[in-house]
């Protein structure tokens, strides 16, 4: 079965030093990526325990809402805390492809100037 992947290198990656390190976490560009990460997964995680908290809080001093049947046995508190489990996958898997297309090529390109030294 052949594969794309280059054969692994042989020699060992460059070990950056403290003062690399600090260097580019100064850097304009890693504060691109920071601000990247953040200005999505801070609004999400906001929204997501804004949520929870709604569906606690209904749970804990709107019985009579909750409680009320849609179909059957299924009540208000049951999709809510099946949208619950939903959102949290959504969240994943929404974040998974944020970072593949904006976060993973930055980091990469970081790591790999600091590891071949340039």
């Amino acid at each position: 079965m052949a594969t794309d992947a280059p054969p692994p290198s042989k020699t060992e990656p460059h070990s950056p030093s403290t003062e690399e390190f600090v260097e580019v976490q100064q850097s304009a560009e890693f504060g691109e990526l920071r601000r990247a990460h953040r200005s999505f997964a801070f609004p999400l995680t906001v929204g997501f325990i804004t949520w929870y908290l709604l569906y606690v809080l209904l749970s804990n001093y709107a019985g009579g809402f909750m409680g009320t049947k849609l179909f059957g046995h299924i009540n208000v508190a049951f999709v809510f805390g099946i949208a619950q489990f939903v959102t949290t996958f959504l969240i994943a898997w929404w974040y998974a492809r944020y970072s593949s297309a904006n976060l993973d090529p930055k980091g990469e390109a970081i790591k790999s100037r600091m590891e071949g030294g340039a």
